[in-house]
């Protein structure tokens, strides 16, 4: 009996050795199974640490790169204004004549009374002077559509090398919007640099203040004024360009920004203008349009703009060009016959026209037009 029990005593103490034993094997194991995910969960959590320091350093660096980008263009914009100014300056003193041209304004305009010497700023431009003809080109920001490289190309793709030495083509940017000037620079320099290494283009724009309050048309209903000040800008724009390009050349050609000219357009013009038999005309009409492919002598360019400044406000400036006739031309109480005949003998017309208008959508904002050529 004694034995049985010691016997049981012995067996519970051994089933409740390896009851123990077996809970000391599992709490070990359940402690190395968290050790494992302890340590997964650090490696996890340092390769987000590395990710996120890698992508922290990207966008730091990307930081820079715009950075750096923001202070090259304020740098480049800081230098072209610069140049701006030194080029005015240059050309101011080298060629003291050009900027008297601009002096009609004052009359015109008491305002720039108080101003120094007028003369628009020159962006790309070497002087160039002395030549057989200045070709004017006027053009304003059209928001999502230009025209101005299109035309460009066909104007000067289509002249001669030699032609090219006797002329020089203007491009006047007619817009305060600097972005809109610096694109046309870009797409210039890029696009004829053999021009303008040459001098044969020139890029000029307005100074703001010359516009100060020359647009008035208060007057007007708010839809009429918005468009009376564009006609009102655009005769200005005009005048201003004529009278840059006056001590330039011989000749000057009116062209827009959305034109596209013939094959040897320039070829046609020289030629139609050195067999001309009588030296009595006032100017020649390249294109019925508007005023497109108009040609004036620039001798005459003076009164043309005189003119102009006199009823800036009161018609658009191909109707001024017309009304210039009816005044020089006609009698009072004459025969319209006999003015319209006299008028032919001086205003002349050669056709087929050499410039083909393409912009539908007008430098008027929401402006769209459609006549091609007359």
């Amino acid at each position: 009996m004694r034995t049985k029990q010691v016997n049981l005593l012995i067996t519970l103490v051994a089933v409740a050795l390896f009851s123990f034993s077996c809970f000391c094997i599992y709490r070990i194991t359940q402690t190395n199974n968290q050790l494992i995910n302890c340590r997964n969960h650090i490696l996890e959590f340092k390769e987000n640490m590395l990710h996120l320091r890698n992508k922290t350093e990207k966008n730091s660096q990307e930081m820079m790169k715009v950075l750096n980008r923001m202070k090259y263009e304020i740098t480049k914009r800081e230098i072209l204004s610069r140049n701006l100014v030194a080029q005015k300056a240059d050309i101011l003193n080298k060629n003291e004549t050009v900027s008297n041209t601009l002096e009609d304004l004052k009359f015109f305009f008491p305002h720039l009374r108080k101003e120094g010497r007028i003369y628009p700023d020159v962006i790309i431009g070497k002087g160039k002077t002395g030549v057989s003809f200045a070709l004017g080109i006027s053009t304003v920001n059209r928001g999502n559509y230009s025209y101005l490289k299109q035309t460009l190309t066909s104007v000067v793709s289509k002249m001669t090398l030699s032609q090219e030495k006797d002329s020089v083509v203007i491009v006047l940017v007619a817009d305060s919007n600097e972005d809109y000037l610096h694109s046309v620079v870009k797409m210039i320099t890029k696009k004829f640099k053999r021009q303008v290494r040459s001098g044969s283009l020139e890029v000029i724009s307005i100074p703001a203040f010359l516009y100060s309050s020359m647009l008035n048309a208060k007057h007007l209903a708010e839809a009429s004024q918005k468009l009376a000040s564009w006609r009102i800008k655009q005769v200005l724009d005009f005048c201003i360009l004529m009278l840059y390009a006056q001590p330039k050349a011989k000749y000057y050609l009116q062209l827009e920004d959305d034109i596209i000219a013939k094959e040897m357009y320039f070829t046609k013009i020289t030629d139609f203008v050195g067999n001309i038999s009588s030296n009595n005309w006032f100017f020649i009409e390249f294109s019925m349009l508007g005023f497109i492919g108009k040609l004036f002598r620039s001798e005459d360019l003076t009164h043309f703009v005189r003119f102009f400044l006199m009823f800036y406000k009161e018609k658009p400036i191909d109707w001024l060009l017309n009304d210039i006739f009816q005044v020089k031309v006609c009698d009072t109480g004459e025969d319209l016959r006999n003015c319209m005949k006299r008028k032919k003998q001086i205003r002349i017309q050669y056709k087929p026209s050499l410039f083909q208008h393409v912009g539908v959508h007008s430098s008027f904002p929401r402006k769209e037009q459609y006549e091609k050529k007359i």
